[in-house]
């Protein structure tokens, strides 16, 4: 391997050990190791409501990390974690858990066979036009696998993190993203709205088989 290319690797792995280290053991700052809750995977916890982490896009994680610091985005468990990172040791956080392979894959969705009855898909897929409410599908990607930085995975998500984030943007106590759209969006959503598209984002894609041991030797 060329010397430049070996030096551009290696300073491309560092924020991921430290990313690592931190996900994994926390920090002497009193940082909790961020798997005692996002998973040793960073696939997330249904039960607890604690969303997936791998694979979510650098850009985005950051971004989320930054607004918890700042206070832009409330959580009485993140925020103080959050701000107890340095700006550097959220990028690592970030990094790490971006190169971690996704733990639900999406099968392709058959938008015409999807009834009015079924309102979480339908709102997901076809949204509410009369409303002016667009379908989740055209800014999350098909079945919501998530496109770029600024639109987030929504499949496999556990069902009650949707639904707090949709809480949130209604609240105002998390940032709208572009154009202010989660507000105006989720502001159209009524709570039974809410529970059919947390519920079938929720509910949708299947689990894939990672390597048995992601974080390397040690973990």
């Amino acid at each position: 391997m060329p010397a430049a290319t070996s030096a551009t690797s290696a300073a491309a792995a560092a924020p991921v050990a430290l990313g690592q280290t931190i996900a994994t053991h926390g920090t002497n700052q009193g940082v909790s190791a961020c798997v005692s809750c996002h998973g040793t995977a960073g696939q997330g916890n249904a039960a607890a409501g604690f969303p997936r982490l791998a694979g979510l896009s650098v850009a985005y994680l950051v971004g989320q990390l930054d607004a918890f610091a700042s206070g832009q985005r409330q959580n009485p468990i993140m925020q103080p974690f959050a701000k107890a990172l340095t700006p550097r040791e959220r990028i690592a956080v970030a990094a790490y858990f971006s190169q971690l392979p996704a733990p639900v894959a999406v099968p392709p969705i058959n938008d015409a066979a999807i009834e009015p009855t079924d309102a979480g898909a339908w709102l997901a897929n076809r949204g509410r036009w009369l409303a002016g409410l667009p379908a989740c599908a055209q800014c999350h990607g098909p079945g919501g696998i998530g496109v770029g930085a600024a639109f987030p995975p929504l499949s496999g998500q556990p069902t009650a993190y949707i639904a707090g984030q949709l809480h949130a943007f209604q609240a105002g106590t998390r940032p709208p993203g572009p154009l202010g759209l989660m507000h105006m969006v989720a502001g159209k959503l009524s709570e039974a709205d809410i529970t059919a598209v947390s519920t079938y984002y929720g509910g949708l894609g299947h689990p894939v088989t990672t390597q048995a041991n992601v974080h390397g030797g040690g973990q």
